[in-house]
């Protein structure tokens, strides 16, 4: 289900892990980026169901949270993190969105291999959070629809290639032309009310049955 940009549920995960060395910046740098991400999501009317840590519970933590979009707040390499968030979407897709500082162009492709809507670079500032969301949310209704689009297509291939072994059983046990056979076929998924592709996968169960 591809869910509206209306009010979004939101799960973000911090990758960022501060150091204990005495006067690092680091946790100031991510108390400001988690700052600004809060601030844009709830300006534009998001939920923030959670925000997790990158552990081995994420993928247990995503699947009970069953949130619309995951947010990744991650400075570098987010690769681990994104192999547990792939598998906890594996069943249920939903758009990710990566904010990093991460230019290598070898983490991008990675990203985008696994499924991140948008990877963002150098752009966590509270007023481009609708701005990305919006591209995000975008390009996943896109590809959710390609995907869809060839899910069809592959079935509608297999169907036929059912109706085509069929009609060659009918045609060899009851030396009927092609098309005999398929008004055969027809007027059997007629009588019993199925598709034809159903009574023709019958058939073949048929005949595997007697040998």
């Amino acid at each position: 289900m591809t869910p509206a940009l209306g009010q979004l549920r939101i799960v973000v995960v911090n990758t960022v892990v501060c150091p204990d060395g005495e006067g690092d910046t680091t946790p100031i740098d991510q108390t400001r980026r988690a700052h600004a991400l809060r601030s844009g999501l709830l300006e534009c009317g998001h939920d923030i169901v959670a925000s997790l840590p990158a552990d081995m519970y994420l993928p247990q933590r995503i699947a009970q949270l069953q949130p619309d979009m995951i947010i990744i707040d991650a400075e570098s390499d987010a690769r681990d993190v994104l192999e547990h968030i792939v598998i906890a979407s594996r069943d249920e897709r939903r758009p990710i969105v990566l904010f990093t500082e991460d230019e290598n162009t070898s983490s991008m492709d990675a990203a985008m291999a696994a499924g991140v809507s948008a990877y963002i670079v150098a752009g966590l500032q509270a007023e481009r959070i609708k701005p990305v969301l919006n591209v995000a949310m975008a390009r996943f209704r896109q590809e959710q629809k390609l995907r869809t689009e060839l899910l069809e297509t592959k079935h509608k291939l297999a169907e036929r290639k059912v109706i085509e072994r069929a009609k060659g059983l009918l045609m060899a046990h009851h030396q009927l032309s092609e098309e005999q056979a398929y008004q055969k076929l027809r007027s059997m998924a007629m009588n019993k009310h199925l598709k034809l592709s159903e009574i023709a996968q019958r058939v073949l169960d048929v005949e595997d049955l007697l040998g």
